[in-house]
């Protein structure tokens, strides 16, 4: 792969990046208009998700199914 392949390949990603994360911000956004959460609620929750492991997170994932 040459440098500019890889350039190429970081702008994609980049791209997918903003795009995912605009999608989150706008289901939060809809959420919160609609009362359904609201942004303590969504603090709380990424706070707690921040300090678990992914084994912790997979874990919690499976026991809700």
């Amino acid at each position: 792969m040459n440098d500019i392949d890889i350039i190429s390949q970081l702008s994609d990603l980049k791209e997918i990046d903003y795009r995912n994360t605009l999608a989150i911000a706008s289901i939060i956004e809809v959420l919160v208009d609609k009362g359904i959460i609201n942004r303590n609620d969504i603090a709380i929750k990424a706070k707690q998700l921040d300090s678990m492991s992914a084994e912790e997170i997979k874990i919690m994932r499976t026991k809700r199914y």
